[in-house]
């Protein structure tokens, strides 16, 4: 005949609580040590220069911050290359990244410098192979803002898609997911949100605010407004 476990609830009752209270005690430093440790940190000085802060920037897009997400994010590379491609958020965040520190002044009179994270775009050259004809780059955004520069100018400089800022990732304010480091050029070059870019033989195209007036070399050495 089976023997019949008899159990006193009295006596087992306060250890299940105890041994519950220290399950979710335990559970609840476990989930703050993964939250402190993933949490990203603003860099506030890099290499013994001070740097700005994303909180310092302000908002002078054409539509609105746009929100875009990175599961349905995709870059496209076209124009005058031989290999078109297109990149997802995920294959563009699993390439080397290059840091510089770069200061971005807008003509509206203010300025921040940060130090940026991002892709070398003449890395994504490299596997899309520019034609002979190709001349120019032009970034497309997600809210129909274009500019452009000079491809020489792009490659010698080895400027950058950034998708980090002072070792946080950008924000949607900031461009997420990724802005350009149009380094020594006004900040009307610095196009937030870049969804492509093309590669073309137009070297007199004209953007947003290109097409409006501003200087289509963009160099912070001369005026903001002209040819």
């Amino acid at each position: 005949m089976a023997r019949m476990a008899v159990i006193d609830r009295g006596r087992i009752l306060p250890w299940v609580v105890f041994s519950l209270g220290l399950l979710l005690a335990l559970s609840g430093r476990m989930a703050w040590a993964e939250t402190t440790t993933t949490q990203e940190v603003e860099i506030r000085e890099y290499e013994g220069e001070k740097l700005g802060s994303a909180r310092d920037f302000r908002e002078n897009s054409i539509q609105g911050t746009q929100r875009i997400e990175p599961e349905a994010y995709r870059l496209v590379v076209d124009g005058l290359v031989a290999n078109p491609a297109v990149f997802t958020y995920a294959e563009l965040a699993a390439q080397t990244h290059t840091a510089k520190v770069a200061t971005l002044h807008c003509v509206e009179g203010w300025s921040v410098k940060i130090l940026w994270e991002g892709i070398s775009l003449s890395a994504l050259f490299d596997e899309v192979q520019p034609s002979l004809e190709a001349t120019t780059v032009i970034f497309h955004a997600q809210d129909g803002y274009t500019t452009s520069l000079p491809l020489d100018f792009v490659v010698s400089r080895n400027l950058i898609l950034a998708d980090r800022m002072d070792g946080l990732t950008l924000s949607a304010e900031r461009g997420f997911p990724f802005q350009l480091v149009a380094e020594d050029k006004w900040g009307y070059k610095w196009i937030k949100w870049v969804t492509r870019v093309e590669l073309s033989s137009d070297s007199s195209y004209h953007g947003y605010w290109e097409s409006r007036g501003y200087s289509n070399v963009g160099d912070l050495s001369k005026s903001r407004f002209g040819p």
